[in-house]
């Protein structure tokens, strides 16, 4: 993949992943998993995640208020980037930490547990991802965005 510094980078209807990666320098940059190709960013994922938030008027923080007051999820919640085009992500451990990882709960397959502890993500293209959290709170995580994007629609529907 290609080192591309892109002024602007929004979580779009191709996004698969944002993979938290360290340069040369040990700085967090993002590896971006699109489902038809993939380059780097060099601001942190959380950086990313924030700024695409922004561009659909609200940011990381606010999405994650969101989620807690809808769901009442509070760690790792998943959120929406943009309901209106179904964007929901979910973060492989604290949103918090500049090295995390966010998925893209559509392009999500399956996944399987390794003899290490991590986790393999199988994404809808047949592409994939080792991820270094268990394949346990990969599960919770995926039932916890389906749960909290069914309510939010719901709630929406009733409006």
């Amino acid at each position: 993949m290609d080192l591309v510094q892109k002024r602007e980078y929004e979580v779009n209807a191709q996004t698969m992943a944002l993979v938290a990666r360290t340069d040369a320098q040990g700085r967090i940059i993002t590896e971006v998993m699109e489902s038809s190709e993939g380059f780097y960013l060099m601001d942190p994922p959380g950086k990313v995640v924030d700024n695409s938030c922004r561009y659909f008027a609200s940011s990381l923080e606010g999405r994650i208020a969101g989620t807690k007051q809808v769901a009442g999820f509070t760690h790792k919640p998943p959120i929406v980037i943009s309901q209106a085009m179904g964007l929901y992500i979910f973060p492989i451990i604290s949103p918090k930490r500049r090295e995390c990882t966010w998925l893209a709960h559509d392009y999500i397959h399956t996944y399987k547990s390794e003899s290490d502890h991590s986790t393999t993500i199988i994404f809808t293209n047949g592409s994939s991802l080792n991820v270094p959290v268990s394949v346990g709170m990969i599960s919770n995580q995926v039932q916890r965005t389906a749960q909290f994007r069914f309510i939010l629609e719901a709630r929406l529907k009733r409006s």
